[in-house]
């Protein structure tokens, strides 16, 4: 069965790495436009842009829309030393599609344009005051930073900005008005959500302005969703005026599931955090939030998800969990399923934040790969592919066949761009994999597919904090293997742990319902 041809996180090929999603719908599709970042890369947002898009009304395919812009197309960057950090598109008055963003070595605001919205892009100039400065270079402004966009008629609603904790130097959000030519600034800047320092009293207490601004209209309303202080977490405020009067009114997503206490103490990280950025969309009828998860033990490999948000009785929304479904339909129990969908990832010794040098230390699991991306996975690929459906689910249904095979799940290859599927690393004893949510019937027998110089047994729970309904054996093992086990799970929907118990470091590549 070809599991991936349902709605999974992360939605996009495992070997892709696009951080800080700005979803929109134009037309019957949903593109996401994203920074990029490289597998085993040492920094943030190494390579071009790239676009993905699927129907509105088939999120489980993903097409991958080819390089949108490259980053030696903006005339500051010759040298190539600034990455195309966070950027965001809007629908010009003319009907056009603008791509605003800052490189990481400027701090000012670069736009580029095109007549499609995966097409290719071309640089247009940079955000400036009617006297030709800079926006970011007048005297008194403050470094430009993520740009997000909202246009409404002749006018373009510009929010940028950079705060860190502690950082007086920096207020906080600033929202600035363009023109119809997209470029001149006609109002402002103003700031609209405080930093951390002059948050204290205010609704943003807590949980004030850091990075990652993004503005939407639902209802009327300007929704103003934004990375805070936290880091994990992604806030929003709302007003009836797009520049002034924004209140603070709670945590749309957490990349480490923190302030949910349904299923555990809101305090408890059930994933490992660092940065997060995104934004929210209403596709058809519902809304969701896209954000980005951390794989690889490290800041510099983040992979976009998404999931289904629930709305209030007064027209705002509850924090979303994080699945491995996109909180939509539970994956049915049949097949194998690999494990770099897992939503949860942790041990008995909590660990919020991945270090902000870089890495974790061999103390905790992590989702990684063999081999490289290939310089940005489907940048190989770059050259008349636009429009053709990904196939990373073809290659899934080799690896089932592995496991039934020859059991080399890992081993087979993706046609494409060569890389393998990501797994599950360095689990050692206390390390719980979780995915949710499983529609299970009739599921009696299931299998796993792991290798790594560990032994004791790796345990299923219901409840991350329950008792144990089964185990598999784990033996020495220099190559990934299969090994099965009667385990009966009752019908219904039910998350799924995995707990490592014994010495040694396990690689956990898949599993299967039998």
């Amino acid at each position: 069965m070809n599991n991936l041809n349902q709605t999974i996180n992360p939605y996009l090929p495992s070997w892709e790495y696009v951080p800080d999603g700005e979803p929109y719908v134009f037309g019957d599709r949903v593109y996401v436009y994203g920074s990029h970042d490289k597998f085993g890369g040492d920094v943030y947002c190494m390579l071009d842009y790239v676009c993905y898009s699927a129907p509105v009304n088939d999120l489980g395919s993903w097409r991958y829309e080819g390089v949108i812009y490259r980053k030696d197309q903006d005339p500051a960057n010759a040298d190539l030393q600034g990455n195309l950090y966070a950027p965001a598109v809007t629908v010009g008055p003319d009907g056009r599609y603008y791509l605003y963003y800052v490189l990481s070595s400027w701090g000012v605001v670069s736009v580029a344009v095109c007549d499609e919205p995966s097409g290719k892009y071309e640089f247009l100039g940079y955000v400036h005051y009617k006297d030709g400065t800079y926006l970011g270079q007048k005297e008194g402004d403050e470094p430009q930073f993520d740009p997000a966009v909202l246009t409404e008629g002749d006018r373009t609603y510009l929010y940028t900005g950079f705060c860190a904790v502690g950082d007086k130097s920096r207020h906080g959000a600033m929202g600035t008005v363009l023109g119809p030519d997209m470029l001149t600034i006609v109002e402002g800047p103003v700031f609209v959500a405080p930093g951390e320092p002059y948050s204290h009293d205010t609704s943003f207490d807590g949980h004030a302005f850091f990075e990652g601004p993004s503005i939407r209209k639902k209802d009327g309303k300007y929704f103003f969703i934004y990375s805070t202080q936290l880091y994990h977490e992604l806030g929003y405020a709302v007003s009836d005026d797009p520049l002034s009067g924004f209140e603070y009114k709670g945590v749309l997503i957490s990349n480490g599931d923190l302030n949910i206490d349904s299923y555990k103490p809101a305090d408890k990280p059930m994933f490992y955090c660092a940065n997060n950025h995104g934004s929210m969309v209403k596709i058809e009828n519902d809304w969701f939030i896209f954000y980005h998860r951390h794989t690889n033990g490290t800041n510099f490999s983040r992979q976009e998800c998404f999931e289904k948000l629930i709305e209030k009785k007064d027209g705002t929304f509850m924090q979303a969990k994080m699945t491995s479904c996109c909180g939509l339909e539970p994956l049915v129990s049949k097949g194998t399923y690999p494990t770099y969908i897992a939503c949860n990832l942790f041990t008995d010794t909590d660990c919020t934040y991945i270090p902000w040098s870089g890495w974790m230390d061999d103390r905790f699991p992590k989702i990684t790969q063999d081999g490289g991306d290939k310089d940005g996975g489907a940048r190989i690929v770059e050259s008349d592919i636009s429009g053709k459906d990904i196939e990373e689910n073809r290659a899934l249904d080799d690896h089932a066949e592995d496991l039934s095979d020859n059991l080399q799940i890992i081993n087979t290859k993706d046609t494409r761009n060569e890389a393998n599927y990501g797994y599950i690393a360095n689990m050692r004893d206390s390390a719980t994999a979780g995915f949710k949510y499983f529609d299970c019937k009739g599921v009696k027998k299931m299998s796993v597919c792991t290798k790594g110089y560990a032994t004791g047994e790796l345990e299923l729970r219901l409840k991350w904090d329950d008792k144990a309904i089964g185990s598999f054996p784990i033996g020495y093992a220099n190559v990934w293997h299969e090994t099965k086990a009667d385990i009966e799970i009752p019908d219904g929907v039910h998350d799924l742990f995995f707990t490592f118990k014994g010495t040694g470091y396990l690689q956990f590549a898949a599993f299967s319902f039998i």
